[in-house]
């Protein structure tokens, strides 16, 4: 059976910057410091604003539990493979579990934040072909042609999100043009094209209620473009190797000292 590997963010006692591997049932705890460990089980986080028994992990098949024994202060587990997605685990909270397989579990702390990372083995899937169940076909609710221009006009919406910027700005319909615009079949993309696009996904593809008619054009095709990038990105619509499919970014070369 496969382990759950921990990865301390960084040296804090002999050997501690060493992997941890638990396997099934297996437990370590995590904090300042545990006086008398002598397990090797234990993820040191040398920072005075981490309390000495902050928590507790426990590997279980292929996930994993986070116990919080704070009384005050909840954690943070990001999904490291999805730009923006994370758990929180509040005070007291015992054996919460974590679907992510590469996590970063982050505790507030005096010199900004002190966490670690965990590795669960890669999840299992059920094959399509061993699915039980026959008679009609089911309909996706959510039919998007990868290959079509809105699908990449939805990429390049979401792109901040997926790089990792949960709290950015959504580029705007001219942002996106000439997002694209390198793009064979997509030098004459337009503003009002992208605009397009964004109310046929809206409106015809994904079915969303953007409210009623404020009045302000650009208030609604915000609500539009915020309510597709959510929905996208909360049901896996649009994923980071999706990122492929648009230009690579240009580098902006630094300014040289001058001659």
């Amino acid at each position: 059976m496969e382990t759950i590997i921990v990865q301390p963010s960084g040296p804090s006692r002999p050997g501690a910057g060493e992997l941890l591997h638990l396997g099934p049932g297996d437990t370590a705890e995590f904090g300042r410091d545990l006086p008398g460990d002598r397990t090797g089980r234990f993820v040191a986080l040398r920072d005075p604003g981490v309390s000495r028994r902050a928590g507790l992990l426990e590997a279980a098949g292929d996930y994993w539990r986070l116990s919080n024994f704070s009384g005050d202060t909840a954690y943070v587990v990001e999904n490291m493979e999805s730009g923006g997605e994370y758990l929180t685990v509040a005070p007291g909270r015992l054996g919460a579990p974590v679907p992510f397989e590469f996590s970063r579990v982050v505790l507030p702390a005096l010199d900004g934040s002190a966490g670690f990372t965990v590795f669960a083995p890669q999840h299992a899937y059920l094959d399509e072909r061993c699915a039980p169940g026959g008679g009609e076909h089911t309909v996706h609710p959510f039919a998007l042609d990868g290959t079509a221009k809105y699908f990449l006009v939805l990429v390049a919406l979401c792109e901040p999100r997926l790089r990792g910027v949960p709290d950015g700005a959504l580029p705007g319909a001219g942002d996106i043009a000439r997002r694209l615009r390198p793009l064979d079949g997509c030098g004459g993309l337009t503003r009002s094209a992208v605009n397009y696009h964004i109310d046929y996904l809206t409106r015809t593809k994904l079915r969303l209620d953007v409210g009623g008619d404020t009045g302000d054009e650009e208030g609604r095709t915000g609500a539009k473009r915020a309510r597709l990038a959510s929905l996208a990105l909360r049901f896996g619509l649009v994923r980071e190797e999706h990122l492929a499919l648009l230009p690579p970014r240009r580098r902006v070369a630094p300014k040289g000292d001058g001659a």
